[in-house]
């Protein structure tokens, strides 16, 4: 038989001198704090790990959908860095839905202007290059892809199907159309047929094929351009195709009031949380 030693009881005495715990209360000078701290977390996520963006026109469609909005991954495809060994890097690869800064860019008073755009990667360094009836050929073998529009008679167009047989027209505003400089650089990449994708450069896609200003228009996507590819659809509202070109105050305040309005009507919400392939 075995016993068990047991404290003393404590008297009352004990009992009500025993020191009070007192909760703490968050002065303002910690609560200040606390919330800069999750500030500079989510600056620094926004500004090097990942990045929201919104998709203004329907040149990826039916991939990605105008009113979709993006978290982007900004580290995966970026150039590897030492000071973070242990983060993985890759170069861009074929079939890659890719953000970039589009090449060349200039505002309405001439200056160069940052427009950030979204396409499928077609070609990557090296790679010869055509389209026969809107079938693309990377190194003369034919290329699967099912997420592209088709070509049929109603909407075939020689210069974008049977791309680059036919020279682009220069038309001097590289945001509509075919700027001057690919007019004028287009005829030294192309052999034998093929368009042949330089060193450091890669050839991009709308999945659209045939409602997309790509690289068939205004030319190579400089490897420097590359920000990130899209993870998944963190909100999807229905927009109409040029919303996001509507400039000004009150048409600003007019959507919001309509996004308010319309929030739970309008939001594709099976494309919720839709992962980006």
């Amino acid at each position: 038989m075995t016993t068990k030693n047991t404290p003393p009881a404590k008297t009352p005495s004990e009992i009500e001198s025993a020191p009070e715990q007192k909760n703490h209360e968050e002065t303002p000078f910690e609560a200040a704090a606390s919330i800069c701290s999750v500030l500079v977390v989510g600056l620094f996520i926004l500004t090097f790990l990942a990045q929201n963006f919104v998709i203004p026109s329907g040149s990826m469609e039916q991939t990605l959908l105008v009113g979709d909005h993006l978290v982007v991954d900004r580290v995966t495809l970026a150039p590897p860095t030492t000071w973070m060994p242990l983060v993985h890097y890759r170069e861009p690869n074929h079939g890659d839905i890719v953000v970039f800064i589009k090449p060349g860019t200039i505002d309405a008073e001439g200056k160069p202007t940052i427009l950030f755009l979204v396409k499928r990667l077609v070609g990557v360094p090296g790679d010869h290059i055509h389209l026969h009836n809107g079938i693309v050929y990377i190194n003369g073998e034919e290329q699967a892809q099912p997420h592209a529009q088709p070509t049929t008679p109603a909407n075939y167009q020689p210069f974008l199907d049977e791309f680059p047989s036919i020279v682009p027209e220069g038309n001097g505003d590289p945001n509509n159309g075919t700027p001057d400089s690919w007019a004028n650089e287009f005829p030294s990449h192309v052999v034998e047929g093929d368009l042949v994708v330089p060193a450091g450069k890669f050839f991009m896609m709308g999945d659209n094929r045939h409602d997309s200003l790509d690289s068939r228009y205004w030319g190579f996507v400089p490897r420097e351009n590359i920000i990130g590819r899209p993870l998944f659809n963190y909100w999807s509202f229905e927009t109409p195709e040029h919303q996001f070109d509507e400039t000004g105050v009150g048409n600003t305040i007019a959507w919001m009031g309509h996004v308010a309005l319309h929030f739970f009507t309008d939001t594709r919400w099976k494309r919720t949380l839709h992962l980006v392939r």
